[in-house]
């Protein structure tokens, strides 16, 4: 097993254990070390820090996923500020304090007539 023939500490990342194991390790257990990665992702180190994680197929393309599922909200996300920012240059979603204050107003009539 890679934990115990390669001399590897658990260390956590995010939520769960992960085996680590040194550079040198990695070399000399390469074999293992790939299959080890395909039960849970494996972070390499050298000198005392991290340098590289090795990771399943499956994982890899899961993370990928994820990212660009990101960089699609963050673009959806753009677009809505530029357009909510657009109708503000129009006068759309400006308040004033008078406008405020009949709303505020408005809605505390509202929760009276409720009760």
């Amino acid at each position: 097993m890679l934990s115990t023939q390669l001399n590897g500490r658990i260390s956590y990342f995010t939520e769960f254990a992960m085996i680590t194991v040194t550079s040198a390790e990695a070399r000399s257990k390469f074999g293992e070390l790939i299959d080890r990665s395909q039960r849970e992702p494996v972070e390499v180190t050298r000198r005392g820090r991290t340098v590289a994680y090795v990771v399943s197929g499956h994982d890899m393309r899961e993370l990928v996923d994820v990212r660009e599922r990101r960089e699609e909200a963050a673009r959806w996300f753009a677009t809505y500020r530029e357009k909510l920012a657009g109708e503000a240059d129009a006068g759309l979603t400006a308040l004033s304090d008078a406008d405020i204050n009949r709303l505020v107003h408005e809605l505390r009539q509202a929760g009276g007539q409720r009760g």
